[in-house]
């Protein structure tokens, strides 16, 4: 096959084999510019048999500098397809060349069939419908997966963004805290524990981190409010069959490094008992002090009791857990509403009816009786005074004070039932903080109960035991007290998963002598 130069007029065709045959007079105006050629069979004539023209695409007189195109850019070997591989003509004039194309093929069949026009999606989606090739029967082979792929692109794009801003604001918070911290040894001395901790349990989290990123369970960072952080995880079981009971959960931190991912291990264990999950998050100091804290956990409560029906979850079966600093600011949220719906009959927002049991895990309840101990382990007596927004605020923060006041002592026989979990070994918090709090709810009318694990120390039972797979006492706990309140739990409920390892035993002994909590 040979072909033949383009002469002067770009009206003329000039013929690969055979005579010259003049051009359709049907043609497209964009089939005479452009940079391919175009290659048209034709069904009478002289030039019946499988023969074609070559239509020359560009001007005959080209412009100081202009390059013909090469072969490979001027036209494919196939008499039956387009193919564009140069810049392509605008959208209105492919799509008119589409159907002059389907015309010529219809006449040249001696079929009467009419071909139906190209959808609205087809036109309106180049990406989808123009961008792909012919198919022999004049139909349009579309990318499958396009759209679910691009909307994961989307969402992946949405969390590096989210990830690289909120790696910026705790970039400038961390130095807002160096100045408070100042240098001091005992502060220098807990980070570096802290990150051999968090080296040894790193096989954990990774693991933890892929299930909170990836699995189709989580919703990360529902928005509940109009304040820094206002953003929730949600983390839903599999079944979709019922309602669901809830669990609320406000995470620990020292009320400084706090965030909702914490959660993530608890919310899958939970998740696999056919619970849901909402991990709350809050300001942290210095983002916020103590009455910030109170404030966004109290919202993000009233949160999940208006919103979590929509979620599948059941709006009369809410618990709320809270674990270390974050035991403490839920308690400080409860005992508050507690005392307005007492007082002022405030339940505009949420009512403590609403929540079936309140769970405390290693929480401290007095803070009169921490700010020393919090001193001696490296969180300074002006830090902390700093949180808890000076030193004549220690007793409006402190549960087991409050509910001794006599604004709140109507408002302590709405509270739901409290349990409390402490580990004996506990050196963040002494376990006597779970203790006292009890004597004195206990002393005041409320239903309240303590359960103490011998040895335990602050974050065994909520971070290393889980992480030890088999059986976890303190989970089997609150799934029981979840699910004997529902009288229509099913079995494979009540019957609790074995989880499995994820860190090896020798790396959590290690990580527990090494630990600052």
């Amino acid at each position: 096959m040979t072909c033949g130069r383009g002469s002067a007029d770009p009206h003329v065709s000039v013929p690969v084999t055979g005579s010259p045959a003049p051009p359709s007079a049907g043609a497209p105006p964009h089939a005479l510019t452009g940079a391919v050629l175009r290659l048209r069979p034709f069904a009478h004539g002289g030039l019946a048999a499988g023969r074609s023209v070559v239509q020359p695409r560009w001007p005959a007189e080209r412009l100081p500098g202009q390059k013909r195109p090469s072969l490979s850019q001027i036209f494919t070997s196939s008499d039956q397809n387009i193919r564009i591989t140069k810049k392509p003509p605008p959208r209105e004039s492919r799509v008119a060349a589409m159907k002059v194309e389907l015309a010529a093929r219809t006449s040249q069949t001696g079929k009467a069939e009419e071909t139906p026009p190209p959808s609205p999606a087809a036109v309106a989606a180049p990406s989808a419908a123009e961008d792909a090739p012919l198919l022999p029967d004049g139909g349009v082979r579309r990318r499958a997966g396009c759209g679910r792929f691009a909307q994961r692109s989307s969402s992946f794009r949405r969390d590096v963004g989210r990830a690289a801003a909120e790696t910026f604001l705790l970039t400038r918070l961390t130095l807002i805290l160096l100045r408070y911290l100042g240098i001091g040894y005992r502060w220098i001395r807990q980070f570096l524990a802290l990150c051999c901790y968090t080296f040894l349990l790193m096989p954990g989290f990774i693991q933890v981190l892929y299930y909170y990123f990836f699995s189709s369970q989580v919703r990360r960072s529902v928005v509940y409010g109009d304040q820094p952080r206002n953003r929730l995880d949600l983390y839903i079981p599999t079944s979709t069959t019922g309602l669901k009971p809830v669990v609320a959960f406000v995470t620990g931190g020292a009320w400084i490094i706090g965030y909702k991912g914490w959660g993530a291990l608890l919310g899958r264990r939970l998740a696999e008992r056919g619970i849901i999950v909402a991990c709350i998050d809050y300001r942290n100091f210095p983002q916020g002090t103590i009455g910030d804290m109170v404030e966004d956990v109290s919202q993000g409560i009233s949160f999940v009791c208006n919103n979590i029906a929509s979620y599948g979850g059941d709006p009369n079966r809410i618990y709320l857990v809270g674990q270390s600093a974050g035991a403490h600011i839920a308690t400080c949220a409860l005992l508050n509403q507690a005392i307005r719906e007492c007082g002022e009959g405030d339940t505009s927002s949420w009512s403590v009816s609403q929540i079936k049991a309140y769970f405390g895990i290693s929480g401290g309840y007095n803070l009169l009786n921490l700010v020393d101990h919090f001193h001696r382990r490296g969180l300074y007596r002006s830090i902390f005074l700093s949180i808890m927004e000076g030193e004549e605020s220690l007793q409006k923060f402190s549960p087991q004070v409050m509910i001794k006041a006599s604004s709140a002592r109507s408002a302590v026989p709405l509270l739901p039932h409290i349990i409390l979990f402490h580990g004996t070994g506990d050196n963040s918090i002494p376990s006597a903080e779970s203790q006292a709090f009890v004597d004195a709810l206990q002393e005041h009318g409320a239903k309240a109960d303590l359960f103490l694990y011998e040895g335990k120390t602050h974050t065994d039972l909520f971070l290393q035991d889980p992480l030890r797979g088999g059986r976890d006492k303190m989970l089997e706990e609150i799934a029981s007290v979840i699910h004997s309140e529902d009288p229509n739990a099913s079995a494979h409920h009540l019957v609790v998963p074995v989880a499995r390892r994820l860190v090896p035993e020798f790396m959590l002994k290690l990580a527990g002598r090494v630990s600052p909590f």
